[in-house]
């Protein structure tokens, strides 16, 4: 009997001794995964630098017709903002009678130069922060920073860095060759469909917008007529509220006819 108490006491012990081994090493485990020594990875740094940038930018364009300081626009206020907009004509004439030229005929690759533009100087400085905080964390850094490009995409807008990060640590030396920054947004999306209302109010005077949203439920066109014969086109995505808003005049008919 007394050899299998001081049995079970001594199973009990082990048991005890491994449940707080088990529990230490879990502790420590969390602190290394959450604390200081967590590394950095370069593409999620620059995607929580570059993001909201990104989609500042984004917003500004889609409120003034897809330019940021274009001469040719209507200043317009909308019902729920507090100031007006100047928003970029992308088709327009002076003239009577005659069909709006469309200014921007190769729409999406003018966007993508805006941005690129907008964000230049974000991405640079993104990238230097980076480096400062690589070698805060202990590495030894050769960058080299090359510019970047953007894509528009449906649902999405890359961000393609061209860069190259050597990085030595602990005697160990890791390259990394470029960098991409994807930011959700259907930005393209609305631009494909502003395109085509430009093209046919260039072609016909007209963009049947009711009939488009009969095949096309994820969008929602609307139209304002201004007393000076500008329309105001609004093209919205139902899905992420997102808006493009931007003008047209053409085809206009003088007063008193």
């Amino acid at each position: 009997m007394k050899k299998g108490q001081v049995s079970v006491f001594i199973i009990a012990g082990i048991a005890i001794v491994g449940i707080i081994l088990m529990f230490l090493f879990f502790k420590i485990g969390v602190i290394q995964d959450t604390g200081q020594g967590k590394d950095i990875e370069p593409n999620s740094f620059l995607s929580s630098c570059l993001e909201d940038k990104i989609k500042e930018t984004t917003e500004i364009l889609s409120s003034q017709g897809g330019s940021i300081g274009n001469p040719l626009n209507k200043t317009f206020q909308f019902s729920d903002e507090r100031a007006p907009s100047d928003i970029s004509y992308l088709c327009y004439t002076q003239n009577y009678y005659e069909t709006c030229v469309n200014q921007e005929p190769v729409l999406i690759g003018h966007l993508k130069k805006e941005i690129k533009d907008y964000i230049s100087e974000d991405v640079k400085n993104c990238f230097d922060e980076l480096v400062f905080s690589l070698e805060k964390k202990g590495h030894v850094v050769d960058a080299m920073y090359k510019g970047f490009d953007i894509k528009l995409m449906p649902k999405k807008i890359i961000v393609e860095g061209y860069s190259e990060l050597v990085l030595t640590k602990s005697g160990e030396t890791t390259k990394q060759e470029d960098f991409k920054v994807s930011v959700t947004s259907k930005f393209y999306d609305l631009a494909v469909v502003v395109q085509e209302i430009t093209s046919q109010e260039a072609r016909f005077c007209n963009f049947e917008n009711l009939g488009f949203m009969l095949f096309y439920l994820q969008f929602d066109i609307d139209k304002f007529k201004t007393g000076d014969s500008t329309t105001i086109y609004t093209v919205g995505d139902r899905d992420s509220k997102e808006e493009f808003k931007f003008a047209i005049r053409g085809c206009v008919i003088p007063p008193g006819i």
